[in-house]
């Protein structure tokens, strides 16, 4: 079981970039804002155990990037990290949010930072959650593989929960209740009443291969970079590289974790970040 209970968040949409998306919003409004942006294949619900930690200090969104979760599906599919983060660029200046905290999860880690080293000015603290700086060749040229393949079907709501699984498979840590939970929000019925993922595989068909590294030159805000336990994403010698461009940023690990930080143990994430948040100590 988890520490913390799952928040219901209120769906909301709004056009931006030229596309619908969808947030959550948690609450609690007039408090610091925070943005929450999800990995690849994922949703907004991957901050639904978490959010409950953050709300006495902050006003929580978390967003679904387009093609993912209940934001639209991109036509034509115009995915790119560039393209993501105009995205949340968008959404921060419909929501107004000044001075926020911005938590990214591994594709959206990434796209948080593209969105601080693009777009400084706004966003007051950055938090990069297990993410892979340079995105290995052979890794891409799978994932541009499965963009290419049609996506699976189900015949029932129930067939699609029990099937399911976290990505990577063998980093699926978290709780039984907690990917349920997960599964819920992974898929819709279509028009013939079958079941499938909302996510657009089309995400990954023309995946691109960027360097984190050196993005991290532009970004001159406190910044957290956090690792589970398990993982294997945030080495020493990829902070160090971090770090000889941005001193100011911190590394955090978080036990009884893999990749799914979130998910795997919510508690021990809301702890990292929070001493973070509260320390306002660059390190």
């Amino acid at each position: 079981m988890t520490d913390l209970q799952a928040a219901t968040g209120t769906s909301h949409f709004v056009e931006a970039n030229g596309v619908k998306l969808h947030y959550l919003d948690y609450g609690t409004a007039g408090r610091r804002p925070m943005l929450c942006v999800h990995g690849g294949a994922a949703h907004a619900h991957w901050f639904d155990f978490v959010a409950p930690g953050f709300t006495p200090d902050h006003h929580v969104f978390s967003l679904d990037l387009r093609g993912h979760g209940d934001s639209a599906w991109a036509d034509p599919h115009t995915y790119s990290f560039k393209i993501y983060a105009e995205d949340v660029n968008a959404l921060v200046e419909k929501l107004d949010l000044r001075d926020f905290v911005l938590i990214g999860h591994s594709m959206g880690g990434m796209i948080s930072l593209v969105y601080a080293a693009t777009h400084p000015g706004r966003v007051g603290r950055l938090v990069m959650v297990d993410s892979i700086m340079l995105m290995p060749m052979d890794r891409v040229s799978k994932m541009r593989e499965f963009g290419a393949r049609p996506a699976k079907s189900y015949t029932t709501q129930e067939e699609l929960i029990a099937r399911y699984r976290l990505e990577p498979a063998e980093t699926q840590m978290a709780a039984p209740e907690v990917i349920h939970r997960m599964a819920i929000h992974s898929g819709r019925q279509d028009a013939d009443g079958r079941w499938q993922h909302k996510a657009d595989r089309r995400v990954y068909a023309n995946f691109e291969r960027i360097a984190g590294v050196p993005l991290w030159e532009k970004v001159k805000i406190p910044a957290l970079a956090i690792r589970g336990e398990r993982s294997t994403r945030f080495t020493p010698e990829v902070l160090a590289e971090i770090r000889a461009r941005a001193p100011q940023v911190q590394m955090a690990e978080v036990s009884a974790s893999d990749h799914h930080i979130t998910l795997d143990n919510p508690q021990g994430f809301v702890d990292v970040v929070q001493t973070f948040l509260r320390t306002g100590r660059n390190q």
